[in-house]
């Protein structure tokens, strides 16, 4: 029996010996070839591999895994320049409306952010209870949030600042029942639970302070 295999010559027969000798020659190349590729791809994979670098202190392969933040401290300086500008806010309100109090917004923000106040509360209780110095407290020392009904004195401005700001973040174990773990809103009704809508007076003072265009600085 033949078989009629085409060529680029024409159809010929063969036999079927030759055949057989066909297919099997065919196995056999045909691995040889791929193991030839085989062998080709793994010896460039090996000259072309890169040799890790071990990092200096040891700790790590290509110095990946401790790799260690982009910068040191940057939540520091974020907070930092967070409170600069608050400080500017609060100082700029203070001083467009010729406040005694102006200069010291840094102290209200620093001591605000320390016992978790609201950064403009501290200086709107003090606008809305002595016009933020001007009519202080007379009976007592450094007294223009009015704290205390007049009848605590302090040493400095900044003393009374701290003072108002450790009681009103409930850190003051002695009023801590009336201002820990309260909102803002809710800490001004326990503060003035006297003088009706005391609360959203301070409020609104308080968005204002927030809302202030701090002048350019000049070189």
């Amino acid at each position: 029996m033949n078989f009629l295999f085409l060529s680029s010559s024409g159809a010929q027969p063969e036999s079927m010996s030759s055949i057989k000798h066909s297919i099997t020659r065919s196995f056999i190349i045909i691995p040889l070839m791929a193991t030839t590729l085989s062998m080709s791809a793994f010896t460039a994979s090996v000259n072309n591999a890169v040799t890790p670098t071990v990092s200096s202190d040891q700790s790590s392969i290509s110095g990946t895994a401790d790799a260690k933040p982009a910068s040191v401290g940057t939540d520091t300086d974020l907070l930092k320049k967070k409170e600069s500008e608050e400080a500017a806010k609060i100082d700029a309100y203070f001083s467009q409306n010729g406040m005694p109090l102006a200069g010291y917004g840094m102290e209200m923000v620093t001591d605000a952010d320390a016992h978790g106040v609201d950064w403009r509360l501290i200086p709107a209780i003090a606008i809305r209870e002595s016009t933020g110095g001007l009519h202080q407290c007379k009976s007592v020392t450094y007294s223009p949030f009015g704290f205390g009904s007049c009848h605590i004195s302090f040493s400095s401005y900044n003393q009374a600042i701290q003072n108002l700001a450790t009681n009103l973040g409930g850190d003051n174990p002695n009023t801590a029942k009336h201002y820990g773990g309260k909102s803002t809103d809710a800490i001004l009704k326990v503060y003035n639970s006297v003088i009706p809508g005391y609360a959203s007076q301070v409020e609104s003072i308080m968005t204002k302070i927030g809302n202030t265009q701090v002048p350019a600085t000049t070189a």
